[in-house]
């Protein structure tokens, strides 16, 4: 009893002194504040602390490969279900639906992460998608489901902005290319769960048939709230904190990460020619259009392409493959999960096996190969399709072996958005190409080919297959020609932060 008191005391003695340090270290707009603490973290080698990182964070990759192959495994079940009846046409709106609201969620809290730091995000956005998900398995209709469908798709969203950019900002210079990659690629495990998942909760005669495509749902929020536990452990982004003039935080966080890697910290006059000096001030959306449109505006184009060319063919082509195995191959609903399994296990594949390559070799060749292979890929296999000599088994491996590159291609993508801004913008840069890529490449795709697919005609759909690859081929170009060589330089390096009041050593 005692010793609970003690430890209680403690607690509440540490969180008056934090908050007491945070307010004193706080610098007034317009001082300058020195940190080291970009250096110290890019300085480290790869340690537990990178690990925990990558997987308390690069659950929302999982989450949202969870939730979209859910969506197009459960398809059939959802026709099927006495509550709801959908359409295919109905199938592919819910899943703009989760889109539009992926795009909205990613602008709002990625302009939230800028402002109020990514930790706080962390959990808001995770909250947000457990109790849309949760929401989702409930929903007694058509428009219940629909509106369940875009809130998830809204905690995903700033998910992605406000993790995006903390991952980037806590991983070594000279991993940040490989874990970034592996990290969006793990897209595909939380596809291979909804694809194990389904196939189990669907069986025939295992669950009533309005239930197990619900349990199927519950998957992610059981799992996202279990997540929420492991968040409270990491620390706020060094970087950040110094950009909002608290440089001793910012310091002592990266003090602390480096003794707990190294055992030691490194004297300052090691990393004295490494310091970084910034001009406190509060940043605004103008900050967004000067990075855009005066300092980075090639990067801009690039960013836009990539997003909107994968955006596009992911969309297009996953939301809506189990609509094609029942529709073309007779596969039933409850087999739909064997199908997209080895479909996830490739792509997921693609980034882990490649990624190293995008450090060594470097950005730019391995951005436009990744996508100009994934784009000749797949304008092959449309014309396979197309000519009726594919089945469910060659089809899955088509599409296995396209996105085992069009995955990396992806995954690249976001590497290049949040690495290419400066941090005062990052989480709203990131917000901004995925909601504009997403939102032109991605929210009408499913639909569009949930109705072609309706049709029942193979040649009805192809074309939308052409056009994918098209997009994919046009962005090879444009990365062969504006990528930037990001590969093992510092985030300061890459793109100098706006408030910084001398030049970033390179």
């Amino acid at each position: 009893m005692h010793r609970a008191s003690f430890f209680a005391h403690r607690d509440k003695a540490r969180a008056a002194a934090r908050r007491h340090n945070a307010a004193v270290n706080r610098a007034a707009p317009g001082s300058v504040v020195v940190t080291r603490a970009p250096a110290r973290l890019d300085a480290l080698p790869w340690a537990r602390f990178h690990a925990v990182v990558v997987l308390a964070l690069g659950i929302t990759w999982v989450l949202d490969g969870l939730e979209v192959t859910l969506a197009g495994a459960v398809a059939g079940a959802l026709k099927e279900s006495p509550a709801l009846r959908l359409t295919d046409a109905d199938v592919g709106l819910s899943a703009s639906t989760y889109l539009v609201g992926a795009v909205l969620g990613a602008l709002f809290f990625g302009w939230a992460a800028d402002r109020a730091g990514r930790k706080r995000l962390f959990f808001v956005t995770l909250g947000v998608y457990v109790a849309g998900t949760a929401a989702t398995a409930l929903a007694p209709g058509f428009a219940t489901f629909a509106i369940c469908r875009f809130i998830t798709g809204a905690g995903i969203g700033g998910e992605y902005a406000a993790i995006n950019s903390a991952i980037q900002e806590l991983v070594p210079a000279r991993y940040r290319g490989r874990c970034d990659l592996a990290v969006n690629g793990s897209f595909w495990i939380g596809a291979a769960l909804g694809a194990l998942g389904a196939t189990v909760l669907l069986a025939p005669g295992r669950l009533p048939p309005d239930i197990g495509w619900r349990a199927a749902f519950g998957i992610g929020a059981i799992l996202g709230a279990a997540i929420l536990l492991l968040r409270r452990v990491l620390p706020e982004s060094p970087r950040w904190l110094a950009l909002h003039g608290r440089g001793d935080e910012a310091e002592a966080i990266a003090n602390g990460i480096e003794r707990g890697v190294r055992g030691r910290v490194t004297p300052d006059a090691d990393l004295a020619p490494l310091a970084l000096r910034i001009r406190a001030r509060p940043t605004s959306f103008a900050d967004l259009g000067a990075s855009l449109f005066r300092h980075y505006p090639r990067r801009a184009v690039l960013g836009f392409t990539l997003m909107t060319a994968q955006a596009f063919c992911y969309n297009a082509i996953f939301f809506t493959y189990a609509l094609v195995l029942g529709r073309f191959y007779g596969v039933p609903s409850s087999d739909v999960g064997l199908y997209l399994l080895p479909f996830a296990l490739g792509n997921f594949a693609g980034p882990l096996v490649l990624g190293p390559l995008f450090d060594t070799w470097g950005r730019r060749p391995m951005i436009a190969g990744t996508y100009a292979v994934a784009g000749v890929l797949l304008a092959v296999t449309a014309w396979l399709f197309v000519q009726g000599v594919l089945d469910a088994r060659t089809q899955t491996i088509a599409w296995t072996l396209v996105f085992f590159f069009a995955s990396a291609a992806a995954s690249s993508a976001y590497l290049t958005v949040s690495e290419c801004f400066p941090v005062e913008v990052r989480a709203l840069s990131i917000a901004l190409f995925y909601a504009l890529g997403t939102g032109i490449g991605g929210v009408g795709a499913p639909w569009l080919f949930g109705a072609l697919i309706g049709t029942g005609e193979p040649a009805a759909i192809v074309g939308g297959y052409a056009l994918g690859a098209a997009l994919m081929l046009i962005a090879a170009i444009v990365a062969a020609w504006l990528g930037v060589a990001a590969e093992s330089r510092p985030l300061e390096a890459v793109a100098r932060p706006l408030s910084a009041v001398d030049p970033t050593p390179h």
